[in-house]
């Protein structure tokens, strides 16, 4: 037994952190700034003045720097991003080996944020215009026999022209008029499939080198276009259709660059047309080749095929000349005025407008032409013809006009983008003059900048009033007027009559849905500029007419815009929530998990923008409803990401709830939200740790001299703390709340109440199980309770004895309940918890702790060093050793096991360095068995035994050291064989 005795080293902390203290030395650069180096170089001159010597190097270089010659990819990446933040850089990209440049695309043009890129609108545009009627496809390439074998004849190179001929020849044969073919009965699928079967086809045809197969298909492409039989599916046949004409554009543009490949001066090697070439590198022959196809395309005969395909291929003009786009855009503007139809013809249109900022973005004048063409046709849309086809259709004139849209939306962005303000004025003195339309107006509001839009509220109000509806409800103008005008503000003079005027005719607006979709712009308005009693008014303005017949419960998603746009402009919550109407705007949410999400939207808000803590009463009562809205929406089925997130929201809310120095009222606020939010863990975690926060401000508000009262106080909140742990069913957060509540009674000197927080700390370990789940992962829970049971040793040394439960008597519960835990097998955590508990009871039997709590006397205190006190303190420890040592008896002998022995005994040997006096031999003697334990079987780390044996020897070598020294003097290093 005398082997395991344990004496340990006498202590004297001050002096020690004296020691270890090291010297302070002023920085004038952070480590982490990024290194300057410059290059210096060392002239010397001969005698001749002539400069001898090469760059002196710099001391230090960064290599990363040096290898990337300063740049490194990704902030060259973040840089093009940042200069084209429009446009997707692959970083990537530069390494792929590939230099030419796609220039094909026609929405491949440089824009601004400003400008909405078509390939961005075309999915919404086939989103929107759908249907459930039959379509139908004429052409002669997708016929049932053909459509087996899409791909067309492969076809052997020809050296001769007679070959090439009669190749074409044949090519024009196959696909005689005689072979059209009208394919019917077609659902919206079917013809999606169709139309990729005929993209697939034309680029087959162009591989194969049958370019008449490939002109054939796009012909035959536009000619779809003519056809307005199934009305309302028009725009997303636009948008399929032009895919296809786009694709032939740039198989027809990459096919002329390929062949204008030039012999730059100096060089003997052809190459292809740089990016921006000019006509005059392009050569003769390729230039042919591009005239040929204009040709071609020219001796189309008729109006809409021949505009569209030439359209298609406009960017080849390039090859010819460069003033030419100016010239063709105009005249195929002129040529769109030959399309009866105004539907066809408006698409038309906004092709042209789409191949023109693809390939001349600086040519504004037919984008303008274009618009004054539809509005001086726009009468055709009241004609007989067109109401005939709505009849025959059976559409109505609102679902026609809105066919419009895309195609006019798209035309007036073109003409709006950089354009200047005099352009607004122009068109709107045009639309005065002919065509006053809702259509038309509402697009000019949604293309133009706002703060033109802004700057002419009034007008665009008295537009609005006067304009003709025609089918297009007028709901939508003020709609796009309230959007703008959020955006850019109009004069301040100016604001509470154009808000008087829009919302006198919102109100009367008969339907829910076309009110509701004003109210819900235009709600933003008031908050923005006015004060809650215009936004109280229009709230309850909300509530009278989406009351009747429940008409709220069709439109939850616009009264929740609602909600979100008062809660993106009012963040004085005290002003929001004093409005009378405000909750009662929120019981229109009669469908609970609609409820739920507004309340949490609100919640969000008030935890992100309520920085000061408040004890509004008005906020607290309103923010306490909307809390137990969320709370009791909670039940079995609940998912744990929806707890999580509703306890968040309301532990935010509870923390930012402050009544200063009255701290009985805040303790009573703390007992009113135990009560309300009982079923969520993270609810309740909150109000203990914010009730021990009030117990510690107490503290430090009484300097820790507490009077009667507020001792009575802090007593009271560890009682509410103690009585709400349990309730939480985390078993890791109930034992880190017991520790800390008790720490915080102990700063207060509330030391009974303590004692009860450490002893249901000790009484809850048992409960501990062995394995527990984290971020759905099932883990061991032994890593987490050792790191618990440190901290709570850390505490045990300040908390004096109860003179009725004897020495240690917390320690001793303690150490009964982690010898009866049923630990690991395969681990060493019961060892490693002991060796803990070593190095506390080595502080306990110091004369003076390092530390100590105001006003509470711990054990260096009670005890003064009394012998029996020591002796206990020493037993205990022998105990321990005995049981760590049989511990590692008890461990297999072979290299897992032989691993397990060698870490513990050099832990344990650590210890007793630190923490032991080993002038005593028996300490000196289990220290060398502990050394030599932990190079049994050649375990032992040789690098880190030998940084221990020279550790030793150093301490040896001070003052009082010759304990140390005759250790290291029998200490051997073995080495592995």
């Amino acid at each position: 037994m005398a082997t395991y005795s344990w004496k340990p080293k006498v202590r004297n902390y001050i002096p020690e952190k004296e020691k270890l203290q090291l010297e302070r030395e002023e920085t004038t650069n952070h480590p982490l700034k990024p290194l300057v180096v410059s290059d210096v170089k060392k002239i010397v001159r001969d005698g001749s003045g002539k400069e001898k010597g090469k760059p002196k190097p710099a001391a230090a270089v960064d290599p990363l720097s040096s290898a990337l010659d300063g740049i490194d990819p990704l902030s060259m990446f973040a840089a093009a991003a940042a200069a084209k933040p429009s446009r997707a850089v692959d970083p990537l990209s530069g390494s792929a080996g590939s230099t030419e440049v796609d220039s094909g695309t026609i929405d491949d043009v440089d824009m601004d944020e400003s400008f909405e890129p078509w390939s961005s609108r075309r999915g919404n545009i086939l989103a929107t215009y759908t249907t459930s009627e039959k379509l139908s496809i004429t052409t002669s390439f997708l016929s049932p026999a053909d459509r087996e074998k899409v791909a067309v004849k492969s076809q052997v190179a020809k050296n001769t022209v007679t070959d090439q001929v009669k190749n074409r020849l044949e090519q024009l044969d196959d696909f005689e008029e005689g072979s059209i073919k009208e394919m019917l009965n077609l659902s919206q699928q079917d013809y999606v499939l169709r139309i990729e079967e005929l993209n697939n086809a034309l680029v087959s045809a162009w591989e194969h080198d049958q370019k008449v197969k490939s002109l054939k298909i796009a012909i035959q492409c536009s000619k779809l276009l003519v056809d307005t039989s199934v009305i309302q599916f028009y725009p997303s046949k636009f948008v399929l259709i032009t895919d296809i004409l786009d694709t032939f554009g740039k198989l027809v543009f990459d096919r002329i660059r390929q062949k204008s490949s030039y012999i730059p001066p100096g060089s003997k090697k052809p190459q292809m047309l740089p990016e921006n070439f000019t006509p005059e590198q392009v050569p003769e022959s390729a230039k042919e080749t591009c005239r040929n196809w204009f040709f071609k395309i020219a001796s189309i005969r008729e109006l809409i095929p021949r505009l569209y395909v030439e359209a298609a291929i406009l960017k080849c003009y390039s090859f010819l000349t460069t003033g030419e786009y100016s010239q063709a855009l105009n005249r195929l503007t002129t040529q769109i005025r030959g399309i009866g139809d105004p539907l066809v013809a408006i698409y038309g249109r906004a092709y042209l407008s789409r191949v023109g900022m693809a390939v001349a973005p600086q040519v504004k004048s037919h984008h303008i032409n274009n618009l004054y063409d539809f509005i001086n046709s726009f009468s055709q849309l009241d004609s007989d013809t067109v109401q005939n086809v709505l009849a025959m259709q059976r559409l109505d004139m609102p679902s026609y006009l809105h066919l419009y849209s895309p195609a006019l939306d798209w035309l007036l962005q073109c003409i709006a983008f950089k354009a200047a303000e005099n352009t607004l004025t122009e068109i709107l003195g045009k639309c005065k003059k002919h065509c006053n339309n809702a259509l038309l107006l509402n697009s000019i509001m949604s293309a133009f900048k706002p703060e033109f839009i802004s700057r002419r509220a009034i007008e665009f109000l008295e537009l609005i009033r006067e304009c003709e509806e025609a089918g297009f409800p007028k709901h939508n103008l003020y709609k796009s007027l309230g959007t703008n005008l959020m955006l850019a503000a109009p004069a301040e003079q100016h604001r509470r009559g154009i808000l008087n005027e829009v919302w006198k005719a919102v109100m009367k607006f008969q339907t829910p849905m076309e009110y509701i979709t004003c109210a819900e712009v235009w709600v933003e308005f008031p908050c923005k500029h006015f004060s809650k009693k215009e936004v109280n008014t229009i709230l309850n303005d909300i509530i009278k007419h989406m009351t009747p017949d429940r008409a709220f419960e069709s439109h939850y998603l616009e009264l929740q815009s609602v909600v979100s746009k008062i809660l993106s402009q009012m963040h004085d919550f005290s002003i929001l929530f004093s409005m009378d109407k405000f909750l009662p705007f929120i019981d229109m949410f009669q469908k609970d998990s609609i409820k739920v999400d507004v309340c949490k939207q609100i919640m969000e808000a008030f935890c992100r923008y309520q920085i000061e803590p408040t004890h509004d009463p008005v906020i607290v009562n309103a923010a306490i409803f909307i809390c137990k809205v969320m709370h009791d929406s909670i039940d079995a089925l609940t998912l744990d990401d929806e707890r999580r997130v509703i306890g968040h929201l309301i532990a935010g809310f509870v923390r930012k709830i402050s009544f200063g120095r009255d701290l009985e009222q805040q303790l009573s606020f703390y007992v009113e939200a135990r009560g309300s939010f009982s079923n969520l863990d993270t609810v309740l975690i909150a109000l203990v740790q914010c009730v021990n926060q009030l117990a510690a401000e107490t503290r430090s508000v009484m300097k820790g001299n507490h009077s009667r009262k507020t001792a009575a106080f802090v007593r009271a909140c560890a009682a509410y703390s103690f009585i709400t742990i349990p309730s939480i069913s985390g078993i890791f957060e109930r034992l880190k709340l017991y520790l800390v509540s008790g720490q915080v009674a102990l700063l207060n000197q509330a030391l009974s109440q303590a004692d009860a927080f450490f002893k249901a700390t000790i009484s809850l370990i048992p409960d501990v199980p062995t394995m527990i789940t984290i971020d759905n992962k099932t883990r061991s829970s032994e890593p987490l309770l050792i790191s618990f049971l440190n901290q709570f040793l850390a505490t045990l040394l300040l908390i004096p004895d109860n003179p009725d439960q004897g020495a240690l008597y917390l320690l001793r519960g303690l150490l009964n309940v982690l010898q009866d835990y049923m630990w690991d097998n395969n681990t060493d955590a019961k060892a490693k918890v002991y060796v803990s508990v070593l190095k506390l009871l080595s502080a306990i039997g110091q004369e003076s702790y390092a530390h100590h709590i105001y006003k509470v006397d711990s054990n260096d205190a009670l005890y003064g060093s009394d012998p029996k006190f020591i002796a206990e303190v020493n037993d205990t420890s022998q105990t321990l050793i005995k049981q760590i040592l049989d511990f590692c008896k008890t461990l297999p002998q072979n290299d897992p096991g032989n691993k397990r022995q060698a870490s513990l005994a050099i832990e344990l040997f650590h210890t007793m360095l630190a923490h032991g006096d080993l002038r005593d031999d028996a300490m000196a003697t289990l220290a060398l068995n502990l050394w030599n334990l932990a190079q049994k079987n050649g375990q032992g780390d040789t690098k880190l035994m030998a940084r221990i044996l020279v550790y030793v020897k150093n301490h040896g070598k001070t003052f009082g050291g010759k304990p140390y020294a005759d250790l290291a003097s029998r200490m051997h290093l073995q080495t592995r064989t």
